[in-house]
C-alpha cells in the first residue's frame, strides 16, 4: 500500500508540485504548517523512519486540542526538522523515495496519531486516502458485463450529498438511473440551508468525498455557499446532473408484486403529478432537511414576521428590530452572532446549553503557507485528512462510551468523558469567567457527547456579553400577538420570532408514502420508530434502500460523507446481487434485521447519548435512539464493504 505523488483521481486537485521556493520561503510555509502529520509525511518522503522523533510524537489524549496538544518547542523542533529535508529534497531534484512498505506505512500511520494499533485500518485508510490516486470505491462492474439484457433502472430520491454520490456510482457500473430533487439545483441541505452564518463543524479537509479531495480549500470549515458550489461541481463533474429532474416532490413510492417495480410519483413546480417506474428505489433524502418546530402554543397568533431558521428569509429586515431567537443548538449558535450586529436586541431563548469544543479556526481561512505544503511536499494532504479522520473518528469513540463502574453524578460516563468535561469546563470559565451570571447558564449539567456538540472560537461568549443581547433560561410558556409569554406570567414583547429549533431527524422518509410488498404502509410499520438494517434495507420493502437511514449518523466521530460512501458501495453490492442472481427482488430477512437493530439499542444505551436523559434530537418520540450508530467507523467499513447473500431473501 502507498501513497501516490503523481496523479489523483480527484478532479479538484492538480499534481504535486516540485520545491523551487527559497530556504526562507520554506521557513515562513512551516510556520504555518499543521505539525501532527508533518514528521510522518517527511517519513514517507525519504523513507527515513528516523525522523520519527518519539520525543515529538502527539499525546493520544491531547488529539483533539490544536496542533496535537504539541508544545510550542515541540512544535518549532518538528519545523526544523522539516525544513532542512525540505531543502535536501528540493536541492536534490524533488525526487521522493520509493513508497514504504505496509510495515513501515504503519509506523507512519500510528506516529500520526499517538501510538494507536493501525494495522486494522490499513486497507480503510487505503480508500478513504486515495492512496494509489485511484477511487477504491467504484462498483469495479458493469451491467453491461454481468447481465446486458436485463432491464434495470433506479430512481434517487435526493440529489444532495448522498444522492450525486448514488448517480456517480450508478454511472460508473452503467446501471439507468434518474435522480428526483424538489429543488432547483444540487446540494441537498447545502443548497437550502441558507441562514447568516451557516458552516459545516467538520474540517473540509475531512468532509469531502474521498475521491473528490480537495487540498485548496480556502477555509478550515466552510461556508454553506463554498460547499454549496463543490456539490454543483461534483455534479457536472461525474456527469450526472443531465438525470437530473429538478423541481420534482416526490409524493409517494409504491412496489407491485406482480411487476417487481416501483412506482414513484411526484409533483412537478407546476403542480403537475407525474411518475417514473423503476427496478430499485435510493432514498437519499438525508436527516437533517425538514424544519422541526416546538410544541409551544400560540405560533401562528404571533402578528410579527417569524420564521425557522431552516427556512431563512432574508425579507424580513432585522435592523434594528427586538428579535427573540427560540433554541441555542448548532445552527443558533451560528447565526445569532450574525443578527445580533444588525438587531437592535436579541432576546436568546435556551431550554438547554450545548458543550462547546473550543475551535480557535473555526471562522479561520486556510493560511497560504499550509495551501503551498498541501501542494508542494508529497502525501503531506493525505496524511492531514488522516490525521483529521482519526481525531474525530475512532480515536473519540471511547469518551462518550459508559463504564459502568464509574460512579457518576450525571455530569460523565467515564473517566475519559470526565476528563473531557473538566477540559472543556476550562474552556467556559476562560469564556464567561467575568461574568458569573452567564457561566452558571451555559455550562451543561450533562456528559459530553450526549448532545450534539457545538464549535466555537469564543464568538458565542462574545455574542452573550453584548449589550443587545440577552440569554434567558426561563420556561417558555406561549405564543401571543405581540411576543413571548413565559410561564411565570413575564411577557417579552418582540418584533420577529426566530425558531433555531432543529430538524425532524427521526421523521425518516417523509412526507413522502412509501408503500411496499402486499401494500405494507412503511410510516405504519415504522409507527414513528424507524429501523433498517445498516441503516440500509428493510423487511418487507424490496429493493428499496436508504442512504443517511435509521442508526448511521455520527455524533462526534467522523464525517457523514464517510458513511453514505459506505452505504453506497454496499447498495451497489445489493444491486450487483440482484443482477448475479437474475434475480427480480432482493429483500432483508426479518431476523437478520431484528438481531441488527437489538444489538444497536443494546449498544446505543451504552454509549452517553442513550445513557443521559438529556433531551437531544438522537432520539425519536419513543425515546430511542433512532439516529445514531454506536460502533466505531471501521465496523461500518467493514460490514458494509459487501453484502452477505444469506442476510437477504431473493425472488427470483
Amino acid at each position: 500500500m502507498s501513497l501516490t505523488v503523481s496523479s489523483s483521481p480527484s478532479p479538484f486537485v492538480a499534481a504535486v508540485e516540485p520545491i523551487t521556493e527559497s530556504d526562507e520561503q520554506i521557513r515562513h510555509a512551516l510556520d504555518q504548517a499543521e505539525i501532527p502529520p508533518l514528521l510522518p509525511a517527511l517519513a514517507y518522503l525519504t523513507g527515513d523512519l528516523s525522523l520519527l522523533k518519539p520525543e515529538l510524537r502527539p499525546d493520544p489524549m491531547l488529539l483533539a486540542l490544536p496542533q496535537g496538544g504539541l508544545t510550542a518547542q515541540q512544535q518549532e523542533a518538528a519545523r526544523k526538522i522539516a525544513l532542512g529535508v525540505l531543502i535536501r529534497y528540493r536541492d536534490d531534484g524533488c525526487r521522493p523515495a520509493p513508497p514504504p512498505s505496509d510495515a513501515k506505512l504503519q509506523q507512519i500511520l500510528e506516529f500520526a496519531v499517538g501510538g494507536s494499533e493501525m494495522a486494522a485500518y490499513l486497507p480503510l485508510l487505503e480508500e478513504e486516502l486515495a492512496y494509489r490516486g485511484e477511487d477504491r470505491r467504484g462498483p469495479g462492474w458493469t451491467k453491461a458485463d454481468l447481465a446486458p439484457d436485463v432491464d434495470f433502472n433506479v430512481v434517487i430520491v435526493g440529489a444532495g450529498m448522498s444522492g450525486i454520490l448514488a448517480g456517480h456510482r450508478l454511472k460508473q457500473a452503467g446501471v439507468p438511473f434518474v435522480i428526483l430533487d424538489k429543488n432547483g439545483d444540487v446540494g441537498g441541505t447545502w443548497h437550502e440551508s441558507v441562514y447568516p452564518g451557516c458552516r459545516v463543524d467538520n474540517p473540509n479537509h475531512n468532509y469531502s468525498y474521498s475521491f473528490a479531495q480537495r487540498h485548496d480549500w480556502p477555509l478550515h470549515y466552510s461556508t454553506q455557499d463554498v460547499l454549496d458550489d463543490y456539490f454543483r461541481q461534483c455534479a457536472d463533474e461525474f456527469d450526472v446532473r443531465k438525470s437530473i429532474r429538478f423541481g420534482a416532490s416526490v409524493l409517494s413510492a409504491t412496489w407491485s408484486d406482480d411487476d417487481s417495480s416501483w412506482t414513484v410519483t411526484y409533483r412537478t413546480q407546476d403542480g403537475a403529478e407525474q411518475s417514473v417506474t423503476a427496478s430499485a428505489v435510493i432514498s437519499a433524502v438525508g436527516q437533517l432537511n425538514r424544519a422541526s418546530w416546538p410544541k409551544i402554543e400560540g405560533i401562528p397568533l404571533f402578528a410579527g414576521e417569524y420564521f425557522h431558521s431552516a427556512e431563512w428569509r432574508h425579507d424580513v429586515d432585522l435592523v434594528g428590530k427586538r428579535v427573540a431567537v427560540i433554541g441555542t443548538g448548532c445552527s443558533a449558535v451560528q447565526f445569532v452572532p450574525e443578527i445580533a450586529g444588525v438587531a437592535g436586541e436579541v432576546l436568546v431563548f435556551q431550554r438547554t446549553p450545548p458543550w462547546l469544543a473550543p475551535t480557535p479556526d473555526y471562522h479561520d481561512a486556510v493560511s497560504p503557507g499550509l495551501t503551498w505544503l498541501f501542494g508542494h511536499l508529497p502525501t503531506y494532504s493525505e496524511l492531514n485528512r488522516f490525521a483529521i479522520f482519526w481525531r474525530m473518528g475512532d480515536a473519540a469513540i471511547d469518551s462518550v462510551r459508559v463504564d459502568p463502574e464509574w460512579e457518576s453524578d450525571g455530569g460523565s460516563v467515564s473517566a475519559i468523558n470526565d476528563f473531557a468535561r473538566q477540559m472543556l469546563l476550562e474552556y467556559y470559565n476562560d469564556q464567561f469567567g467575568d461574568r458569573p451570571d452567564l457561566l452558571e447558564k451555559v455550562t451543561p449539567h450533562y456528559p459530553v457527547g450526549a448532545k450534539r456538540i457545538v464549535r466555537d472560537n469564543g464568538i458565542w461568549a462574545r455574542t452573550l456579553k453584548r449589550d443587545n443581547v440577552q440569554l434567558i433560561t426561563d420556561p417558555l410558556g406561549e405564543i401571543n400577538p405581540s411576543g413571548i409569554l413565559m410561564a411565570d406570567g413575564h411577557q417579552h414583547d418582540v418584533d420577529v420570532i426566530i425558531y433555531g429549533t432543529g430538524y425532524q431527524a427521526s421523521n425518516f422518509l417523509t412526507p413522502m408514502r412509501i408503500t411496499g410488498r402486499d401494500g405494507l404502509d412503511l410510516h405504519e410499520q415504522w409507527a414513528g420508530d424507524a429501523r433498517a438494517y445498516l441503516g440500509v434495507a428493510i423487511p418487507g420493502f424490496p429493493n428499496l434502500f436508504c442512504l443517511y437511514g435509521p442508526n448511521t449518523n455520527i455524533v462526534i466521530n467522523g464525517s457523514i460523507i464517510y458513511f453514505s460512501e459506505c452505504g453506497v458501495r454496499y447498495i451497489l453490492g445489493l444491486v450487483r446481487l440482484l443482477l448475479d442472481n437474475d434475480a427480480r427482488a432482493l429483500e432483508v430477512r426479518r431476523d437478520v434485521h431484528d438481531r441488527f437493530n437489538e444489538a444497536v439499542d443494546a449498544e446505543n444505551k451504552r454509549m452517553a447519548w442513550g445513557w443521559s436523559s438529556v433531551n437531544s434530537w438522537y432520539k425519536n418520540a419513543n425515546g430511542r435512539v433512532a439516529q445514531n450508530w454506536p460502533y466505531t467507523l471501521l465496523e461500518y467499513w467493514q460490514r458494509t464493504k459487501q453484502p452477505d447473500p444469506s442476510d437477504f431473501e431473493l425472488t427470483r
